[in-house]
């Protein structure tokens, strides 16, 4: 059995994880919304037609943001049509799935769906159709206290209060000849600018303001995927025009398991070293705009879309479908290594990335499935909630002898690994992917944090890679829970991880 080493130190930190790190994302799209948050026919509807049954998965994941309301969709949504009485919201061909958006569904009813499951909104304006006025008279809409038609037409719909709305997206994958009113990046980039200006503005940010106002948090579009081919010169001249108003750079990616590929399980498995390769080069990219303009600002990385994804299943539902089924993927076990590892890889990189959002929360390429009456955790709701729940404080640089495999990427480890400190409650993370496909022996040397003590271990594998859970069996890809790990001289952990699996360990430093 071929045995590997992890070190790590509570001295040697990447950064400070951001709780944000774990934010979802839902868009008109398929049932997310239709079927998926809110179904006024669902036996556990309350009274606003949202589905009591959801907001408990989304609390047991701890989700603390989620963006919306796309997304492809916003780039044609004229937000309006989204307010106001249900029975005078018009319905609208979305442009964006082909689908028949009736806008029974909106602005309102998502801050109050927010309110409930206890997350906090993300809203993206849209820069496809819309206008750099139409994204300031949102956050007048959202943001405004009153004394004005929009926020009194706010107050009208039954919110008296602002909704108070930090963190907004300026438009969505920009740069995909897929997006409606797809632009150049030096188009973008002078549109982004001027609309985020204008939603400062709007919202009282001016240079004579006082120096405590509540600041909007603004994301500008990167590069759709870095398999573009305009990345990353597409978020080198956004970054140029925005720099000095945005807070983030949005990037997506989306990785999918391919029996057309050369080696399937290993191209596969090698998604993780590759995403980290992505945030590298956007790391990159930043520190140059910022080294141009020789300014102290950070602007940090939102990685806004990201999952695994079955990109290549065909649509089987007609065009301008209320709601229709699209892309429902049923997770499998395989499924869940890889996002495990994705996992570990927004961890490893938290210094600069700060906003994550799993696309998406409900039905959507989601780890949350529903029917009327019903629903279940896929496979990749596990090592999302583990880690959410508990991986806190600061992930720790490791130091680790895996060995690697070959993939279409280039190579990868074998063991891929985020351990994780939270020095308030006491606790370290380790999480552990072995993408072998043998077992091996795992030596974890903890020795900076003095006499640790095992709390928990839970563990992820299955003889059938491509074992999924459903209706009917809602258990069948899940962690057991294994005998906790003796810890050597209060320091050394030594653990044995089978062939493709995914495990959980968390311990609590003695006072």
């Amino acid at each position: 059995m071929k045995k590997t080493s992890v070190f790590a130190d509570k001295n040697f930190r990447v950064g400070e994880i951001s709780p944000r790190l774990y934010g979802s994302f839902i868009e008109h799209l398929g049932r997310a919304v239709y079927g998926g948050i809110y179904d006024p026919d669902d036996p556990s509807a309350d009274e606003n037609g949202f589905r009591k049954d959801v907001v408990s998965l989304v609390r047991e994941l701890h989700v603390p943001i989620v963006r919306y309301p796309g997304g492809n969709f916003v780039s044609g949504y004229e937000w309006t049509d989204g307010v106001g009485p249900k029975e005078k919201r018009p319905a609208r061909l979305d442009l964006a799935w082909h689908t028949t958006e009736t806008n029974e569904f909106g602005t309102d009813e998502f801050v109050k769906w927010c309110r409930l499951a206890g997350v906090e909104p993300m809203l993206a304006v849209n820069m496809g159709t819309g206008t750099v006025k139409e994204a300031a008279r949102l956050v007048e809409y959202c943001n405004h206290a009153g004394g004005t038609a929009l926020s009194d037409y706010r107050r009208a719909n039954g919110a008296e209060k602002p909704y108070g709305v930090t963190y907004w997206c300026i438009g969505n994958e920009m740069d995909g000849p897929w997006q409606i009113g797809h632009l150049s990046a030096d188009d973008y980039g002078k549109k982004a600018l001027e609309a985020a200006k204008v939603m400062r503005w709007t919202n009282g940010e001016t240079d004579d303001a006082l120096s405590n106002l509540h600041k909007l948090k603004l994301v500008v579009s990167g590069s759709s995927n870095h398999e573009m081919d305009t990345f990353p010169e597409w978020d080198r001249v956004v970054l140029e025009h925005t720099y000095g108003k945005a807070d983030y750079l949005s990037m997506h990616r989306y990785y999918e398991y391919s029996t057309s590929d050369k080696r399937p399980l290993e191209d596969f498995f090698g998604a993780a070293d590759n995403m980290a390769e992505y945030i590298e080069t956007l790391e990159a990219t930043i520190e140059y705009v910022r080294a141009k303009y020789r300014t102290r600002k950070q602007v940090y990385l939102s990685f806004d879309e990201w999952n695994v994804w079955k990109q290549s299943a065909p649509r089987t539902e007609p065009l301008w479908k209320r709601a229709p089924r699209l892309i429902e993927d049923i997770y499998t076990f395989r499924d869940s290594l890889v996002f495990a590892g994705l996992m570990n890889t927004l961890l490893n990189h938290c210094d600069l990335v700060k906003m994550g959002c799993l696309a998406q929360l409900v039905n959507v390429i989601a780890p949350i499935t529903t029917e009327r009456g019903d629903a279940f955790r896929q496979s990749i709701f596990y090592p999302f909630k583990y880690l959410a729940n508990n991986a806190r404080g600061a992930t720790l640089r490791t130091f680790s002898d895996s060995d690697l495999f070959e993939n279409k990427y280039g190579k990868a480890r074998s063991l891929n690994e985020a351990v994780c400190y939270d020095a308030e409650s006491g606790s370290v993370v380790v999480s552990l992917v072995n993408y072998a496909q043998e077992a091996r022996e795992v030596s974890l040397e903890l020795r900076s944090f003095g006499d640790l003590e095992p709390a928990e271990y839970v563990e992820m594998t299955n003889a059938d890679l491509g074992a999924t859970n459903g209706f009917s069996h809602k258990e069948d890809v899940v962690p057991a829970k294994k005998d906790l790990p003796a810890v050597k001289g209060g320091t050394h952990v030594s653990v044995v991880l089978p062939a493709m699996s995914w495990s959980y360990l968390k311990f609590k430093t003695k006072a």
